[in-house]
């Protein structure tokens, strides 16, 4: 009788111990499953470069909307500054600031190095060439107005200071002249700089001088 008794407990024992070892492996099966599904790394950045930032910025980061910055050949450190300051609202963009909630510190510097290792597409200025008002703001300034030289900062051909100062050579005019425009008032307010410069520039010494940045190569 005492064999029986034994002989059943040891059916019970061994019917849970299955059980368990099948609630376990089907644990670590559907961990392996979700990790594997789960976007890491370089695909992660892709996935992200592709389906969020694409139908503003283009697949390659050179935008065919002129409000929208071109993001190609930007310095990574820029990019990854851009990116934290939208996430924490220190720099304004209703738009921005909502993509930029959903990335980790990991994925801006990914979409960064994506975007600053692409190749900018060059524009062209409508009317600031050489001899221009824009050209002679861009690497003289404005004398009387106490505003500095573009170029002191981004350099003589516009491809700026990395960790410092953004790439500008080839930007779209028209974001560089909203930039410019919304430092004079307040409503970009992320570089102190910029910010103090803009206020002494008149409409069209913007609109001159982003032009020439258009076309500068």
């Amino acid at each position: 009788m005492q064999f029986c008794r034994a002989m059943k407990l040891s059916a019970v024992t061994m019917t849970a111990l299955v059980t368990m070892l099948g609630l376990v492996n089907g644990a670590v099966a559907a961990e392996k499953a979700v990790a594997a599904s789960a976007p890491v790394g370089k695909n992660a950045v892709a996935q992200i470069t592709s389906t969020v930032c694409a139908a503003c910025h283009g697949a390659d980061g050179n935008s065919v909307i002129t409000l929208n910055p071109k993001l190609a050949g930007q310095h990574p450190e820029y990019l990854v500054k851009q990116l934290t300051e939208f996430k924490s609202g220190k720099r304004a963009n209703a738009v921005m600031s909502g993509m930029a909630a959903m990335l980790s510190d990991e994925d801006m510097k990914g979409v960064a190095n994506y975007f600053a290792s692409q190749n900018i597409v060059l524009g062209k200025a409508q009317s600031n060439g050489v001899g221009s008002l824009g050209e002679k703001i861009y690497r003289g300034g404005i004398a009387a107005n106490h505003v500095p030289a573009c170029a002191g900062c981004h350099g003589a051909n516009g491809a700026g200071l990395p960790k410092q100062f953004p790439r500008l050579s080839g930007q779209h005019a028209d974001y560089t002249l909203t930039q410019l425009r919304t430092f004079r008032t307040g409503e970009r307010a992320n570089a102190p700089m910029m910010m103090a410069i803009s206020s002494k520039m008149s409409d069209s010494e913007m609109a001159a001088v982003a032009d020439y940045i258009q076309g500068l190569r």
